[in-house]
């Protein structure tokens, strides 16, 4: 009988334990700690087709506001890797993306980039074939050295031939400071 008494005990010791743990699974509360091996990935961490950044913000030239707020883009554009200046932006996980931590965060390494719609592509057929005119300097927003083009027809031709090169050196860029559109 004791035997017997002891097993359903035990029985009953183990069955509220069990329990336990599931209640402790279901339960609604936010997890307080992170887990490396759970489902959850942390939000800093999401590819950028799971977050929405803002554009980077343009001080315009003005290094002394870049230091006071920590972040922003002085210049943008650049031709060379080594010649873009990056920084980091504001950024918010997407509704119905689950993710552990601050939904709302900075990432950084984003490069000081803009476009404006010069395509280089289109910009090189104009100064081939209406150099002489300067339509690639009206297209780049360059309008005073356009009209001066214009007007001795590309100096004679020796100034569109000049722009031809530039343009093929990645010496003549927009007026902007935008960088060439990637897509033709």
């Amino acid at each position: 009988m004791r035997l017997y008494l002891v097993f359903i005990t035990i029985i009953c010791l183990l069955w509220d334990q069990n329990e336990r743990l599931v209640l402790a699974n279901k339960s609604t509360e936010p997890q307080l700690e992170y887990r490396p091996d759970g489902p959850l990935v942390m939000c800093k961490f999401l590819p950028k087709e799971f977050v929405e950044c803002e554009d980077p913000v343009d001080h315009k030239g003005n290094k002394t506001a870049k230091e006071e707020t920590g972040f922003g883009c002085v210049k943008f554009g650049g031709s060379r890797y080594e010649d873009v200046e990056k920084t980091k932006v504001s950024c918010t996980v997407l509704p119905d993306i689950e993710c552990f931590g601050p939904r709302t965060f900075f990432r950084e390494g984003i490069p000081c980039i803009k476009y404006s719609g010069q395509y280089f592509a289109t910009t090189l057929l104009y100064s081939i074939l209406l150099g002489f005119l300067g339509m690639d300097r009206f297209c780049l927003g360059q309008t005073g050295t356009a009209v001066g083009k214009l007007l001795t027809l590309g100096g004679m031709g020796v100034w569109w031939i000049v722009d031809v090169i530039l343009l093929v050196t990645n010496s003549l860029q927009p007026e902007d400071g935008s960088n060439w559109n990637p897509y033709v």
